[in-house]
């Protein structure tokens, strides 16, 4: 199966995005004449693994190499970088063109920037004196379809960058990227965001479209409705452990561009064989099927489609219509799919069958719901001096704090002297960051969780996560607080909301675009069906990263009966507890 993933069901033309980009990476090529060395920064390896095989790359003279701090080796005259713009890569390629000069090898250097270049970049250069020896030029890649309803800006560090640095360059790239989805399907005319790098993004929407107007006349837009969130106003939500089978596999395996990487021994290989990935995207029937239900509830999945088959074999063998013998062997095609997802429960399911993964998850509800604090507090005491992972500890202790809007003094400071010792005093700064985000601190105020899971309803102890009715089978009880938001602004707009809204971090906006004056005047608008009666689409934009569930929600939510409504998912990147905190823990050395 492709690790490029099939478009054509997308309620948007995904497809024609992705050949935007595989054109340009292809014209570029083409304008270097000759033969050329294509170095790819490896951190865009894999975004272009979802654009292109890249044995499309190779042809016309193409020879591929990852960069890295060695020299590249190549007999070709032209050597192209295609990279991001970073300070720390361009003094990496600084050092190769220096390396190549005191050999006395002559070639042409080409740097193009994904997705633009910066002055902070071409200064490197300049300092390193090898900017006369460089041709220069961008790869506007701003986006890349993960599936046919997910898109990637592909930026991997901008919560970190917004929380922590001061950085908002990742805001700016968020609304250039949807600038750009508008000038092929139409201005969005109605824009909900909340938090304030999702206003800002917002604003310079509203700026693009005045200094690079989109033709509003072609008929009306494909996309109905814009709902911006920052990742800081739920920040709860990729704390929690995920459930579904495409969260759960992210969780225990990472999955990276649309695959997961395993010991080939999982997939039933060979026990000597090597690592293998294993492609995750709708274009496999089954995954499709199955990714977004609870975990327990597709092992059931999976034993009767095993059953099945099983029973049918029995059957046709003693059969002599070759009809039957036709449709078994069609059935047969899905064996692969089935073999694949059994291999890869079944590995998720030594991690899922142990107690202390249970009463890990029994532990983060009793959290959600506020009860018991000192049982809380008591696991995570226990985690610290069982020096368990530090991510997997901070994980439980920033959901602790940030649903109790911080600890106690005393207990704070316990913890934190605790923390420092079982791990040592190098992640003083790392306790630093994460109170200065707000992430775990000392509590000033009275926690505004009991009013939020009241007020949207987060809390439900009646679910059933084989036949559910709402999206907290997701968390089996909890509903992200984030996609509650979307369901509000989808249905009533947030002004029902307004003082629940004031509860969470950031401003909020209602804007109504597409028109010479831009107004606040659709908050209460309900927004199912466009004129000509199909169903409305709505671009739900995470600017600080998405996670599974959470795109599992939108998915139960657009399934639902009477539901007018198709979703496509934006992200700066897909994450979960694990990797926000990661990012945090590696800036923080």
């Amino acid at each position: 199966m492709a690790q490029i993933p099939n478009l054509d069901n997308a309620p948007l033309n995904l497809n024609a995005i992705r050949e935007k980009a595989q054109k340009d990476l292809l014209d570029m090529l083409l304008t270097i004449r000759g033969k050329k060395c294509l170095v790819i920064d490896p951190k865009l390896g894999g975004t272009l693994s979802l654009l292109i095989q890249f044995s499309r790359l190779k042809e016309g003279d193409v020879e591929l190499r990852h960069l890295s701090a060695e020299p590249v080796q190549t007999d070709s005259s032209n050597v192209i970088y295609l990279i991001r713009p970073q300070l720390t890569v361009m003094k990496t390629i600084a050092s190769h063109i220096q390396n190549g000069i005191s050999k006395g090898i002559e070639k042409k250097y080409f740097i193009y920037f994904v997705p633009r270049r910066t002055v902070a970049c071409e200064k490197i250069l300049e300092e390193e004196k090898v900017h006369n020896l460089v041709s220069l030029g961008e790869y506007p890649l701003y986006m890349v379809p993960l599936d046919d309803d997910v898109i990637s800006f592909e930026l991997e560090l901008s919560l970190k960058e917004n929380l922590f640095d001061g950085d908002t360059s990742s805001i700016w790239h968020v609304a250039k990227a949807i600038h750009k989805l508008e000038s092929s399907f139409g201005v969005i005319p109605n824009v909900r965001a909340k938090g304030k790098a999702s206003t800002k993004v917002a604003e310079l929407l509203n700026k693009l479209q005045t200094e690079d107007p989109v033709n509003v006349d072609d008929g009306a837009p494909e996309i109905n409705t814009l709902i911006l969130l920052d990742r800081e106003v739920d920040l709860v939500t990729p704390m929690c452990f995920q459930l579904t089978y495409e969260g759960l596999l992210d969780e225990l395996l990472q999955i990276n561009n649309g695959a997961v990487e395993v010991d080939a021994s999982v997939m039933g290989a060979q026990q000597d064989a090597k690592k293998m990935k294993v492609p995750l995207n709708s274009s496999d029937k089954l995954y499709r099927e199955i990714r977004d239900l609870n975990f327990e509830v597709v092992v059931q999945v999976l034993r009767q489609k095993t059953t099945s088959i099983k029973e049918e074999y029995a059957g046709v063998k003693t059969t002599t219509e070759i009809s039957e013998l036709k449709d078994f062997v069609k059935k047969l095609n899905s064996l692969p799919e089935i073999s694949r997802h059994v291999n890869l429960a079944q590995h998720l399911q030594s991690f899922t069958s142990k107690s202390s993964f249970h009463a890990r998850l029994d532990i983060e509800q009793t959290i959600l719901e506020l009860q018991d604090f000192d049982s809380c507090f008591e696991y995570i005491e226990e985690m610290i001096h069982k020096q368990e992972s530090i991510v997997s500890v901070l994980r439980l202790l920033v959901l602790f704090s940030l649903t109790n809007a911080g600890l106690p003094k005393k207990h704070f400071d316990y913890l934190r002297r605790e923390i420092l010792h079982s791990y040592g005093f190098e992640h003083m700064q790392l306790l630093y960051n994460l109170e200065k985000a707000g992430l775990f601190k000392r509590q000033e105020t009275r926690t505004n969780w009991l009013s939020l899971t009241k007020g949207l309803q987060l809390i439900n102890e009646e679910t059933d996560t084989a036949n559910p009715n709402d999206i907290s089978y997701i968390f089996s009880g909890y509903a992200p607080l984030s996609i509650r938001l979307v369901q509000h602004a989808i249905r009533s707009g947030w002004r029902s909301i307004e003082e629940l809204l004031k509860l969470l971090p950031g401003p909020h906006l209602d804007l109504k675009r597409g028109t010479p004056n831009h107004v606040d005047s659709f908050a209460g608008a309900h927004f199912d069906r466009v004129p000509d009666g199909r169903r409305s689409l709505v671009f739900v934009v995470f600017v600080g990263g998405v996670t599974f569930a959470e795109i599992a929600a939108l998915r139960f939510l657009s399934s639902q009966e009477g539901m007018g409504y198709d979703f496509i998912v934006g992200t700066t990147r897909v994450v979960n507890g694990n990797s926000i905190l990661e990012a945090i823990v590696s800036s923080s050395g």
